[in-house]
């Protein structure tokens, strides 16, 4: 099934859940992970081009309310998204988003689609893309950390982007191990459920912590990392929430996405503000250099960024003219005289009476 795409001066193409979850399958779900991240890596390739700003948040104790802008240049996106990690406890998510794509010459929206499930595959998407940089060569396991929802996708993505073929899992909360392990039974990986985080490191070429309680915590000690592993670090996403002991920062090679966002809300929030990162984006373009020894300690403070939604919702619309997997969402007002909206409601009265 195809459609051409609505015009955006008639309606808006809206992607809703159930249209995502379609293009999943047709796709194909590892498929989709590795086109977001070309995605992705191509827009970190043109850095430069984009507005960038920390996101815009509301916090309260129970979580956080943000918006992430950013444009670059002829195509403006955001994304609203919040995370409650009590939400949980009451049968609710703890992230939902949802996310816009405009026309920057007349400002029109040519996107409206949901995004938590989309959330979930770039951020997926973007951890592999970025440990395919700087992971240690010839990487097959992974320790999961923390498996709740992003869980199953960070561990597709590191198969399909990075070869990981072991994975060992860890949760406070022996139901989400299982409950990860049940999902992920059937794409070949041998899985290790284990009961301790200091059992889980053992032997991972990359260690991934995504736990969602908002705290400073402490999922990794210092004594618990040994040299050349790659840590992707992708809990600690806001102000007073982190992962790892600061003495591990100390000891690695921290690349970022975006600094002034990733001071405030990622683990270096712990360090001086004058503490050394290197920002991906210079990886990816070989500006920097990324690993250079087999010993090092390589730390993806992953907070996720503006950009990274912006590139998820371009391949996004990229795949709906093939797949028509979109409904026409009557969002925009369009009389005929652009001055005249108040007749074009009127009429529209006379046209309800008329009915």
């Amino acid at each position: 099934m195809s459609a051409p795409l609505p015009s955006p001066l008639a309606f808006v193409p809206f992607v809703s859940v159930d249209h995502m979850m379609q293009l999943i399958h047709e796709i194909g779900i590892e498929e989709m992970l590795k086109g977001i991240a070309t995605y992705v890596e191509d827009d970190f390739k043109r850095w430069e081009l984009f507005d960038k700003t920390p996101r815009v948040a509301s916090h309260s104790k129970e979580g956080v309310i943000e918006l992430m802008p950013t444009s670059d240049g002829q195509t403006y996106g955001f994304k609203y998204v919040n995370g409650h990690p009590k939400n949980t406890k009451e049968g609710l998510q703890t992230v939902t988003a949802f996310g816009i794509l405009s026309d920057v010459n007349t400002g029109y929206p040519i996107l409206l689609s949901e995004m938590t499930v989309l959330t979930a595959l770039r951020t997926a998407a973007t951890s592999a893309m970025v440990a395919k940089h700087l992971a240690p060569e010839g990487t097959k396991t992974m320790a999961m950390i923390g498996n709740g929802a992003q869980s199953e996708f960070q561990a597709l993505a590191m198969r399909v982007i990075c070869g990981i073929e072991n994975l060992r899992l860890y949760d406070i909360d022996p139901k989400a191990t299982s409950k990860a392990q049940s999902n992920l039974t059937a794409f070949g990986f041998n899985i290790t459920a284990c009961d301790t985080a200091e059992d889980a490191i053992q032997g991972a070429d990359i260690i991934t912590t995504c736990t969602a309680d908002k705290q400073y915590a402490t999922i990794l000690t210092d004594n618990m990392v040994g040299s050349g592993v790659h840590i992707n670090a992708i809990g600690g996403d806001c102000p007073g929430k982190t992962e790892l002991h600061k003495d591990i920062l100390s000891r690695s090679d921290v690349f970022v996405e975006f600094p002034p966002q990733t001071r405030i809300e990622g683990e270096i929030q712990q360090m001086p503000e004058d503490f050394p990162v290197t920002e991906m984006w210079e990886v990816i373009t070989g500006t920097k250099e990324g690993r250079t020894s087999a010993n090092q300690i390589t730390l993806f403070d992953g907070v996720g960024f503006a950009t990274e939604d912006f590139s998820a919702l371009r391949y996004v619309r990229d795949q709906l003219e093939k797949t028509g997997l979109f409904q026409q969402l009557d969002m925009l007002a369009d009389p005929d005289d652009p001055r005249d909206l108040f007749g074009m409601v009127q009429r529209a009265k006379k046209t309800q009476e008329a009915a």
